[in-house]
């Protein structure tokens, strides 16, 4: 496994979570969809609680440890919004995270995610990286709905 290019992968969903949140207000961010899912708020939130996944395997700080809200299966957001942290603080904690990570994996080479993290299950650095990574493209595919859920009717990735 190559870490530039797991870098690149957190770089690439980076912008297109800040693409998709550009010109939202916190208000916006807390609106639910009118079926079961979450509001962009609670999604952000939760990419906020993976990238602390990541920087935690990387053996470094949390960004924003308010982001154990939004963990899997944690409670619905209200639609005042009064357990929300504040939309502006969960990007700049994406944006935060991203530099991190950036810099933690240009120390790393190929070999180093090559080692165990769990040597029974045959679970390396690497792996683990590339899970929480895909696990972020799942989630930051659902942004362009919710985008478009508060009304902007606009195409930001064309």
């Amino acid at each position: 496994m190559n870490p530039q290019k797991l870098a690149q992968d957190f770089a690439r969903t980076t912008w297109v979570i800040n693409k998709q949140a550009e010109g939202l207000t916190h208000e916006q961010s807390l609106l639910q969809p009118p079926f079961r899912a979450n509001c962009f708020n609670w999604v952000v939130g939760h990419l906020v609680d993976n990238r602390n996944r990541v920087l935690a395997t990387l053996g470094k700080e949390s960004v924003l440890p308010e982001a154990a809200r939004y963990e899997r299966g944690s409670e619905e957001m209200d639609a005042a919004g009064e357990t929300a942290v504040s939309f502006p603080i969960l990007l700049q904690a994406i944006n935060d995270a991203q530099n991190t990570i950036s810099t933690a994996l240009a120390e790393l080479t190929s070999d180093d995610l090559a080692q165990w993290l769990d040597a029974e299950k045959r679970h390396s650095l690497g792996d683990r990286l590339a899970f929480l990574q895909w696990h972020e493209t799942y989630h930051v595919g659902q942004l362009e709905l919710l985008r478009q859920l508060t009304g902007v009717n606009d195409a930001i990735i064309t």
